[in-house]
């Protein structure tokens, strides 16, 4: 691990400088004269949307959010997709710099160097200072939640203090290695982050920078991370913070229908930009080249009038479909970051699950009503208000919705664990050149290994797979 932090911190240097060029250009070389040193440096680290924009990717390449055919998955190399896709005990397979793992604790380091830049910054507790501080804390966070959502077992309050959770490194140092964390810990660590992070945050939300934090993604992400870990009350309670910032629905009747990249990098609905590390295009790549087709089951779940059949998909002369470019407006890999639909959902199924029946449906006609267009058929179809009869009716609605408005955004995995340690039983299944490939419930393999340079370097606790 010696040798990744030293490539982590050379990497940052080149990042700043790459965004600061002229600035640290000097006729007289000197031992620091790459090394961060003004509020404008630390935000140029921070800025570095190279680094600092990506989530991992392996929950999207396991989900069943896409299915490849036998042509298809023969024809990729790429043993990490191939293996995850059927959910390989060894997914690696003596592949090393997994992205999921590496990238991710890159943006740590960034963070750690601002942090502890900071400390000593005599325009510390500037306004700017204090919200790069913020800025940096809520990077943390969401890097350490990412790592927790794929290298640790699913929340569980009766076992978190013995479950394995993820190194916590708090320090910009490169020599330093650390132990796991219990998960207990890891989920403090990132609470303790957010919670420091709340008050230096801007209210309002970036017109433009959305790769810039507010306390509308500080409330949307402890949403999810509470979802996540179905502490539901808490889930809602935050969902509503951030509603009450800010709540915008697109009217999909806006969007463009034939384009393959219908929204735009500061469409409305957006409250934070992430998308997944640029590793697995050929399985779960937003474009029509993707060998990756969304399952016929899914695609019938849409109907006629429902604008996201046409707004999400790519229909191929086969008449199976891909997906298009989500949110992020811009390259070939899927969406992750916090948006005003998600929030709108998990307000709706907290709801739902503290039988609040006509709220729910109410909160999720809301989103509705806004993928509908009553003039897509003939005769038009007018949108009707879902009505649910019953709490589990009600749950159920809207645990469907979150599956077609939610498709190909990394969250369908966290959801089916979710799932399962509610009782659902789920079992994931393919089927490749005959042979069959079963996820059953309480299989470890919902958890990723490390990354086996990582366990080389560094001696950490593999997870059992």
């Amino acid at each position: 691990m010696k040798r990744l932090r030293l490539f982590v911190y050379i990497l940052a240097i080149l990042g700043l400088y790459a965004c600061n060029k002229d600035k640290f250009l000097d006729k007289k070389p000197s031992s620091d004269m790459l090394i961060p040193k003004s509020l404008a440096d630390y935000q140029a680290l921070l800025d570095n949307t190279n680094i600092m924009m990506f989530t991992g990717g392996l929950a999207e390449l396991s989900s069943d959010d896409y299915v490849v055919s036998d042509v298809n998955y023969m024809g990729v190399s790429d043993v990490v997709q191939r293996n995850a896709y059927v959910w390989s005990k060894d997914i690696y397979d003596g592949v090393v710099d997994i992205k999921d793992w590496n990238v991710i604790y890159k943006q740590v380091f960034y963070a750690n160097a601002v942090l502890e830049g900071l400390e000593k910054h005599t325009e510390a507790n500037s306004p700017n200072g204090k919200y790069l501080k913020g800025w940096a804390l809520f990077v943390r966070a969401h890097a350490f939640y990412d790592l927790v959502r794929s290298f640790c077992k699913p929340y569980d309050v009766a076992s978190a203090n013995n479950d394995l959770g993820i190194p916590l490194r708090l320090k910009a140092g490169i020599d330093e290695i650390l132990p796991r964390a219990t998960l207990q810990q890891s989920f403090e660590r990132i609470f303790s982050d957010l919670a420091n992070a709340e008050d230096l945050l801007p209210s309002s939300r970036p017109s433009l920078n959305l790769n810039r934090p507010s306390k509308i993604a500080l409330y949307a992400l402890l949403a999810r991370i509470y979802l996540d870990m179905r502490n539901y009350e808490r889930a809602e309670f935050y969902a509503d913070k951030c509603l009450d910032l800010y709540s915008t629905l697109i009217d999909y009747k806006t969007i463009s229908k034939t384009s393959t990249t219908p929204f735009s990098t500061t469409n409305d609905e957006l409250i934070y930009n992430t998308s997944t590390i640029a590793s697995y295009s050929q399985f779960v790549g937003t474009s029509v080249n993707s060998r990756g087709k969304v399952p016929a089951e899914l695609i019938a779940l849409y109907e006629p009038n429902d604008l996201r059949l046409a707004v999400y998909f790519d229909k191929a002369a086969d008449n199976t479909y891909t997906r298009k470019r989500g949110y992020i407006g811009a390259g070939t890999y899927p969406f992750t970051g916090l948006a005003t639909d998600e929030i709108h959902l998990i307000k709706a199924e907290c709801l739902a699950r503290r039988d609040q029946i006509g709220s729910a449906m109410g909160k999720l006609n809301e989103l509705l009503i806004k993928r509908w267009d009553a003039n897509a058929t003939t005769p038009a179809r007018p949108f009707i208000n879902i009505v649910a009869h019953n709490s589990s009716e009600a749950l159920s609605i809207v645990l469907q919705e979150r599956r077609k408005e939610l498709i190909w955004r990394c969250l369908r995995w966290q959801d089916l664990k979710r799932f399962n340690k509610e009782g659902s039983n789920i079992t994931l299944s393919r089927r490749v050149n005959g042979q069959n490939y079963q996820l059953t419930p309480n299989d470890p393999r919902w958890v990723f290994p490390i990354p086996d340079d990582e366990i080389l370097s560094s001696g950490i606790e593999q997870n059992i797979r």
